[in-house]
């Protein structure tokens, strides 16, 4: 049972992690909350290619991916009118882009509360 509820216009969400295991974590908690679609993407070129091909409500980016960031990504999900959040597993606040530092954002390691909290609250 979620801790939180989330707006139920979210039903297709894409994770953005280049941690296999983590992104697992995150489907699964993702469809713990009601979430009926879930895609993963480890880098920025299938993240790319799946927001090309589908249409998400939301979108949950983390931060480091290796030698890349998801701040270009973000823009595209900007203009794309997809709402977003950030994982964060690092003191990454100096690094943000001053354009999105007004981002939801959580740490790792998220849990299904934290997961819902960024859901609830990210202006969807």
């Amino acid at each position: 049972m979620a801790l939180t509820k989330i707006p139920v216009s979210i039903r297709r969400v894409l994770v953005l992690e280049d941690n296999f295991i983590i992104a697992m974590e995150a489907e699964d908690i993702l469809r713990s909350l009601g979430v009926e679609h879930v895609e993963i993407a480890s880098n920025l070129a299938e993240a790319g290619a799946l927001i090309e091909a589908q249409s998400f409500d939301f979108a949950f980016l983390d931060v480091n991916l290796g030698k890349e960031t998801s701040f270009d990504f973000a823009g595209i999900l900007i203009v794309r009118g997809v709402t977003f959040g950030f994982v964060s597993g690092y003191g990454e606040d100096s690094i943000f882009p001053v354009a999105l530092r007004e981002i939801p954002r959580i740490s790792k390691p998220f849990d299904e509360s934290s997961m819902a909290s960024l859901l609830a609250t990210a202006g969807v």
